[in-house]
This record gives structure tokens, sequence and C-alpha cells, in this order.
């Protein structure tokens, strides 16, 4: 059986595909969601879920939450007399999810759909795909939290081809994805966020604005037994303030009651600074998905932290109306996935459709430029940019930087910083070249990205016709089979546009017009040519195939109708 898992920052969330419909699976309390907690009881068993949460407020150094925030670093945290990467400590509510599931339906649960914020990097990603594997299962595929809500929001709508927008702000993470549905293809245009803004955040600020209000003897605190404390108070009146104008900032401490009220004018304003940090992904999701927001269809809220009202009423000014709610927040990523699993078992149910996704940060080359003061090195030379729809495959061309250069190494980053050091190294590769004066040799570097992480690295140097290739996969232990169904898919890309037989018809269709018309008609015809050109140039298939149609409606308009 394949289950798709909404692994969260703060609730975790397992689904199923069955009778044509996703379903929520109920833990073992009869919950449809899991706080991912982990945490040691009394008696030393591992706990996880809302006893590891409860235990967190008890003991606060026996419990761990919030550990997706780290996920892909080196941060090691310690739980009874050792010490837990962030991917171990999720494989462990993964474990429990996936018993879950097996006790729900009375099968074995082998494979998953797992997914992550969009604005997750290579090792986040490698590091939630390891937590699967550590869980025990076959981790299918790892798919985008908006594009996972897209889907349980869009699914019955796949005759709607305006774009809309996916706004989802969850316990740890935000992200923003501009979708739309067309021709039967769920595709991604952009997708941008802050993944260190969630719920979470709108908790600490209420603990503070709390603390502000109950005097200086509260006006710092460093107890780790009173943190958390304080952050299940605000989380308790967070939740309260949601349907009331004041509530309730209350807990024991040292036998004494402390309670203050909070009203709701007074959270939004200490809160505003959070609410700003809202706006710049998503202007940042419409600037690269080339999308205004009169254009949005639709803005879909999901995450439980989208159900505050300061949080509403802020998206609601941001996009001038107000956001679809036609799916549980805390539930769609959870059946958005299980649908995936659906699409992957080519369920009979569900329409024949196909789910792209976008590269979440862009994907280049280490390069060095020459300056005034000399040679200049660590620099971030981008060969796929973020957003670029996948699979796809660019090639960028570069030069020898010394006389008598014999090899070059080209160092694989992602990342959007100018400046390598300050991107996420993949991996480097070495080619000899012959030694010519600098700038005098050309080398080739091209890089094809799937859906599911692949990352080929080819490079060649025409003059000899070397070629070397790097490959970068998102996990490990992968399938002989299926990774070389994903390398034959991607060797179908690594041509250049222009080389593309329609491509390559209209380039020699407008170049022979070019000859055989003058005065107004040549100049139009040069026109089109270099804006076609320029197209190609992109390497981009959606922009190509809009302006090859458009190439061939404008020459048709000047000489007819193409015959054969």
């Amino acid at each position: 059986m394949m289950v798709g898992i909404d692994l969260g920052t703060t609730n975790s969330a397992a689904a199923i595909f069955v009778d044509g419909a996703p379903i929520l699976v109920p833990n073992a309390l009869g919950d449809f969601l899991t706080p991912s907690a982990v945490a040691l009881g009394e008696d030393g068993a591992i706990l996880t879920g809302l006893a590891a949460r409860e235990r967190m407020t008890l003991d606060p150094a026996s419990a761990h939450i919030l550990f997706k925030r780290t996920m892909g670093t080196q941060t090691r945290l310690p739980l009874g007399g050792r010490d837990y990467s962030s991917e171990e400590l999720s494989a462990l509510v993964l474990g429990s999810l996936k018993a879950d599931v097996e006790a729900y339906t009375g099968e074995k649960a082998v494979q998953a759909v797992i997914t992550v914020p969009a604005y997750f990097n290579d090792r986040q990603r490698k590091a939630t795909r390891r937590a699967g594997e550590l869980a025990g299962f076959t981790v299918e595929r790892l798919i985008n939290e908006p594009t996972a809500a897209a889907l349980a929001y869009g699914i019955h709508e796949l005759d709607e081809e305006s774009p809309f927008l996916v706004f989802d702000l969850g316990g740890g993470t935000f992200d923003v994805s501009i979708v739309e549905i067309f021709d039967g293809i769920v595709e991604v245009r952009s997708s941008a966020g802050d993944n260190r803004l969630g719920g979470e955040d709108f908790n600490t600020a209420l603990a503070e604005l709390a603390m502000e209000k109950l005097g200086r003897r509260w006006a710092r605190w460093s107890d780790p037994r009173l943190d958390e404390l304080l952050r299940d108070a605000a989380e308790r009146a967070r939740r309260a303030l949601t349907e009331a104008e004041s509530a309730e900032f209350g807990f024991v401490w040292e036998g004494e009651r402390i309670a203050v009220e909070v009203g709701a004018g007074e959270f939004e304003a200490k809160a505003q600074p959070l609410l700003d940090r809202l706006r710049e992904p998503v202007l940042r999701a419409l600037r690269d998905g080339r999308t205004r927001v009169e254009e949005l269809s639709e803005v879909v809220l999901v995450g439980g932290a989208t159900r505050m009202p300061i949080v509403r009423r802020a998206t609601t000014r941001m996009f001038g109306r107000f956001p679809a709610n036609r799916v549980h927040p805390d539930h769609a990523v959870a059946l958005g996935a299980a649908i995936q699993c659906g699409l992957k078992e080519k369920n009979a149910a569900l329409k024949e459709i196909r789910l792209t996704d976008v590269c979440p940060f862009t994907l280049g080359v280490e390069t060095a430029e020459r300056t005034g003061a000399g040679l200049r090195s660590g620099l971030f030379s981008p060969i796929i940019e973020r957003n670029t729809v996948l699979p796809a495959s660019r090639a960028e061309s570069f030069s020898t930087m010394s006389d008598g250069q014999r090899v070059v190494e080209i160092a694989v980053y992602q990342g959007e910083s100018r400046l390598v050091a300050e991107n996420v190294a993949l991996g480097t590769l070495k080619i000899p070249v012959p030694p010519r004066r600098a700038g005098h040799v050309e080398v080739v570097c091209r890089f094809s990205y799937d859906a599911s992480g692949l990352l080929e690295v080819d490079v060649s140097v025409p003059e000899t016709g070397v070629t070397r290739q790097l490959v970068i996969l998102d996990g490990e232990g992968e399938d002989e089979a299926d990774l070389a169904r994903r390398r034959e898919e991607l060797a179908r890309l690594k041509l250049h546009p222009r080389e593309d037989s329609p491509n390559a018809a209209v380039l020699a269709r407008a170049r022979r017009a070019y000859e055989a018309h003058i005065g107004e008609s040549r100049a139009r015809i040069a026109e089109l040519l270099s804006r076609f050109e320029a197209v190609l140039d992109s390497q981009d298939p959606r922009r190509v195939g809009e302006a090859r149609a458009e190439t061939e409606r404008e020459l048709d308009a000047i000489e007819g109708e193409r015959f054969l």
C-alpha cells in the first residue's frame, strides 16, 4: 500500500487513496493530526505524537519538537543518552504514522509520498527522504506541500485554465506557489517561501505580548520549562482568538496561577512584523511566475496557521478578495499527497493528468571574473534558474581563465546568492582541456534535472570532444530500473531547442522568408526571427512552444499558409 504523508513542523498526517477518493487515516487516539514530537518516557520508552508533546511541557529536556526546522543540517538533539539528527527524529514520527495506517487498513504500508516545503533545498530533501527510508518506507516521491494542496483543491477543476495561488502557512514554514491546470497538466509556475516563518513564530509573539502585559517580573525568561509553558499557553490563546476578540493567556508557575487577557487587536499589532514577512514571498512568486494578482482565479489558504483571523485579514487585504476555504487547511496537504499516490498507482477513478513541479532553488556552477584588481573567484553562475518547470535541461558555455590551463574544475551549487560560499555545494567534477591562452578554450556545461531530484551534469570540450558527467541523486539506494528510466527521460531533453525539429523548421522558414521579401515585410520578418531566437535561448519549453506558434501565425499572415 502507498501512503501520502504530510510531515509537518508541528503536526503530521497520513492519508490513503481508496474507492476513488483520498481519506485521512486516524491515529491510535482517533485524531487525524499527530503532533510532530518525540520524547523519552519516565520508563525510558520512546514516545511520539500527543504523548510526547505533553511530555515536553512536563520535562523539556526529555522531549523535542520543531526539529523539522533543522532538517538537513548537522544539528544533533540529545535524547536518552544519545544524540539524534532531525531526520532520525522525523523517522520516529513517520514510523508511528506507518503503524497507524497498518492498524487502520490491516495492510502493510510499504510505499510513501512525503510532502516537503517548496523552499526546501537539496540537503533538506535528501534528509526527508532518508527519514522515510529509516521509517521503513520506499519513498516513491517527495512532493512540494503547495503542489499537494493544489491537487486537493484542483483535481476536480481540470477545465479551469486560470492560475491560482496556494498560500501555505504551517506551524514552522511558509510557502507560496502559483499553480495552473490546463490540458490535463497541473503545472506549478513558481514557488517562494520562508522556512523560518510559521504558527510557532506567532506563538512567540503572543507570549512576548503577554509577558509585557504581566510586567517587569516576566520581562525576560530563560527557564526551558517556563518556555514550554508559555508556548503551550500561547498556542491555546492563539486558537481562542480565532473565534473571539480576546482570550486568556494563562499558566501555572511555582504553584501560582498566572493569567492575563490579550486582545485580538493587540495581538495583530505585535505580530505585524511577521505579517509583513508574508508579503515578500508572495511578490516573488507572482514575479517569477509572470502573473498579476488580477489574473488569479482563486487564492487558496493551506496550513493550520491560516485559521488565524489576522492572517486571513492580511491575505484579504493583500489580494483584494476573500480566499477559498473548500478544504480544511490542516488536511489539504495530506489529502493531496494521497491523490498523488492514486496518480502514481494510475487509479481508474482519477483523470489522466500529469503533474509538473518547479526547481525551488537556482542550480549553477562556480565561476570567476577578471576585475581591475585581478581575478575574482567564488562567484555563482546560474544554469537552471529557480522556478523553471521540471523536468528541464539547460546549457551554458564557459571558457578557461588562465594561460596554459590544463584542467577545469566544475563545482555545482544550489542557491540564490551571488557568492557560492553562501549557497549549498552539491558536487564537483574535473575535465581536461588543451593548454591555450586564457579564454580560448570553450567548456559547455549542461544541467538536466527532474522533478524527483535527479541532476545530471554533462560537461564537454567541443575542441577535443572530451566529455565528463556527474550524477547527483536526491537519495541513496535508488532502484536501478527506475533510475535508468529517469535518466532515459532526461536524455530526451538534452537537445538545445534550436535542434528540435519543429523549431528548426520554423527558423529555416523564417530565414528563407527573409531572403524572399524586401521592404517592410523583410523588416517585420527580421523582428520575428530575432524574437524567436531570443526565446529559444531561454530554453523554456513552454515559452518556446508559444513563440513558435506565434511566429508561424505571423509568417502565415505575411506569405500565406505554408504548403507541402
